[in-house]
């Protein structure tokens, strides 16, 4: 069916959860992703965390035309061969070598990818790089950690290469970017390129696996931004990808 809306896989967190009389474990994912994704014309798919993708990821990207690596809490450090900080939280090995599988095989394809967040640091990861795991120990301040109650306040200016598939993807080489953050991309992986970063600290805001058709990461948060054109690049990436066969 040409005419479909293209799937876009979304990886959800799964995390404690408290609502009416529940309070257990819930897969996560808020709302800013699935309208991102649906303002842009695609169809949105929640993929909670799932044993069996680790072994068969292609189970599930059968049925995809995109995949979208969420943000969400921190990646195992040791995934990249440290040891955790003290103010590393909140990690889960299931959910990274969940979307590890998947984003490997995603990659395999030449499917579009696009990493927000934890998702850019995990696609350094999976490619052999590694993380900072606390900023502040480095830069000396919480500049990419505000008081947060939504993305208000946050926005500040990241330069990305002229011509790179962020500049395309974006349809700007400086933009005004909406983060919270924590960690940050350290050692490069293999085949990754740094295509954006902060205009105050040169922090790694940007991602990209050149040797794909559209594989990038983004350190801010573009599902919060409406006027923000990186995740309709994915679901127009996704349609071209679903009108070739897959």
């Amino acid at each position: 069916m040409s005419g479909r809306r293209p799937l876009i896989g979304v990886c959800a967190a799964l995390e404690p959860a408290r609502w009416a009389v529940w309070d257990q474990p819930a897969d996560l994912l808020p709302r800013m992703y699935v309208d991102a994704v649906q303002r842009a014309g695609g169809a949105a798919v929640l993929l909670p965390v799932d044993p069996g993708w680790v072994d068969d990821p292609a189970a599930v990207l059968d049925r995809l035309d995109a995949l979208l690596l969420a943000g969400g809490s921190d990646v195992d450090p040791a995934s990249y061969g440290a040891e955790p900080h003290p103010k590393t939280f909140g990690v889960l090995q299931l959910r990274d070598a969940c979307e590890i599988a998947l984003l490997r095989e995603a990659l395999r394809r030449d499917m579009p990818v696009l990493g927000i967040c934890r998702g850019m640091q995990l696609m350094n990861v999976a490619c052999g790089g590694t993380l900072i795991q606390h900023l502040t120990d480095v830069i000396g301040d919480r500049r990419h950690q505000p008081t947060l109650g939504g993305f208000e306040g946050t926005g500040h200016s990241v330069l990305v290469d002229e011509g790179s598939a962020v500049a395309r993807a974006a349809g700007a080489s400086e933009l005004t970017a909406l983060s919270h953050h924590h960690q940050a991309v350290d050692e490069i992986g293999d085949g990754v390129a740094i295509t954006g970063r902060s205009a105050s600290d040169h922090l790694p805001e940007a991602l990209e696996l050149p040797d794909q058709g559209f594989a990038i990461g983004v350190q801010w948060h573009p599902e919060a931004d409406p006027d923000d054109r990186i995740v309709p690049a994915l679901v127009e990436a996704a349609r071209s990808y679903c009108a070739a066969g897959g």
